[in-house]
């Protein structure tokens, strides 16, 4: 394709993108389009056209897709939080799958021998966590708030969202007139939304300036009108406090099948589907075949997700992850539920292991990693390193982002030796271009 920009073209889009775009390829050049499916013929402009690859918008579709669907959303194509409406949601979940798979052979040279069946659940009302962006803009009317626009830092304004549950969505047109009254609304950036599993609605407030008195009192107002429970994030995010010294409230997710409720504070990482994550926990732990007499390694174990209910099934799981605040909220997790004797805990950063301080742990039966989006470069090759009878039995891996596990896969067959047993996806986040999934590693033959 030539590189000139501003041009009419008509395309047949054959597959979709990590960031959900249709993917049409005339003359061997990818053109990525926004809102085009796979199948759709349709006819684009041009906007960016390199040597590589060209993005374009989309003008008009010629012929739509069967698995084309009519957005519920009124925002969607300018709020970033979905990108993914216009597809019926079972095709979502196949293209998901597709783009793994594609991800594993295009970064990692593998292909998964069997395909787990994916893991999905409710497409509404799913996200139980939530980061709301607040901007003063009185050029555009006051205060919005709501996720960022797509391929923009600009704050899409929210009068609805269907993603949210349906009582934290009714919050919205509350929530922008509250902070509109504040004294301080041009130092308001952000709303952590965290829903427990009891449906109690806590929100934290991160304000750049100190409150004052005024501010408290339209703060308890809101909470009493509203039912919510108010913390304050005056710095980062250990800083949060509830707004009531007394309130001892705090968001919890359940975990039936292990007699586990996890207490957190707003701010701490945690799954944003809780319904997916149940599914997911059970998954994995499934996968990994822990026995009673395992030792267990679970590695970036956050609040204790997957440590706590392994520790009911091991003899032994050590749980290690980077922020100390969130390792000590996980020993008092496991303490409260009696399973200390059974579940430490290690502050470790996983960027910076080696094959000396794995060893120095002793020897693990099974491993889970469960990384960010960076993945686990540095513990990949850590177990690359080991010899054959240091070497875990089963690796099971949790991953956000395809490109990190694909990366990180491509460690552990071809400079490891271990294999790829299975891989699928898990459908955390429906209607947007975000990519879950679980990859299955055993042994290869002996170095």
């Amino acid at each position: 394709m030539a590189a000139i920009e501003n041009i009419m073209e008509e395309l047949y889009i054959e597959s979709m993108d990590d960031e959900a775009r249709g993917v049409g390829s005339p003359d061997g050049v990818p053109v990525h389009v926004d809102g085009a499916l796979p199948g759709e013929r349709v006819r684009v402009r041009i906007e960016r056209s390199r040597r590589s690859h060209a993005v374009a918008g989309l003008a008009e579709v010629l012929l739509p897709s069967a698995q084309r669907v009519t957005p519920r959303c009124p925002h969607f194509g300018v709020c970033g939080g979905c990108v993914m409406q216009h597809l019926d949601p079972a095709a979502q979940v196949a293209v998901k799958q597709r783009l793994l798979e594609d991800t594993f052979q295009r970064i990692g040279r593998l292909r998964p021998p069997r395909i787990l069946a994916p893991v999905h659940g409710p497409s509404w009302g799913y996200r139980y966590r939530a980061r709301l962006s607040v901007r003063l803009v009185p050029a555009k009317g006051g205060v919005l708030l709501g996720f960022h626009e797509r391929h923009s830092s600009y704050v899409a304004d929210l009068r609805v969202c269907h993603i949210l549950p349906s009582q934290v969505s009714a919050l919205l047109l509350p929530l922008k007139a509250l902070i509109a009254k504040l004294s301080i609304p041009d130092r308001v950036p952000q709303i952590e939304v965290a829903v427990g599993d009891d449906g109690v609605v806590v929100l934290a407030l991160r304000h750049l300036l100190p409150l004052r008195d005024a501010d408290r009192a339209l703060l308890r107002s809101f909470a009493a009108q509203h039912g919510v429970h108010w913390w304050l994030q005056p710095h980062g995010p250990d800083s949060v406090e509830p707004l009531e010294p007394g309130d001892a409230h705090r968001p919890a997710y359940f975990l039936p099948d292990y007699g586990l409720r996890m207490a957190y504070r707003p701010t701490d990482f945690t799954q944003v589907n809780p319904q997916i994550n149940r599914v997911l926990v059970a998954k994995a732990l499934a996968l990994l075949e822990p026995g009673p007499d395992d030792r267990i390694a679970d590695l970036f174990c956050g609040l204790g997700n997957f440590t706590l209910p392994l520790a009911g099934r091991a003899r032994e799981v050590l749980g290690v992850e980077g922020s100390p605040a969130l390792i000590e909220r996980a020993r008092q997790a496991a303490q409260s539920h009696g399973l200390e004797d059974r579940a430490r805990f290690l502050a470790q950063n996983l960027f910076a292991v080696d094959a000396a301080w794995l060893r120095a742990q002793g020897r693990f039966d099974r491993v889970l990693i469960d990384p960010p989006r960076e993945g686990a470069q540095a513990v990949a090759l850590a177990l690359a390193q080991l010899d054959s009878a240091e070497r875990p039995r089963r690796i099971v891996y949790v991953s956000c982002r395809p490109a990190s596990l694909a990366r990180d896969a491509a460690i552990l067959v071809h400079q490891g030796g271990y294999r790829l047993v299975a891989a699928g996806i898990v459908n955390m986040f429906p209607h947007t271009a975000h990519v879950e999934s679980i990859a299955v590693f055993e042994p290869g033959q002996a170095l």
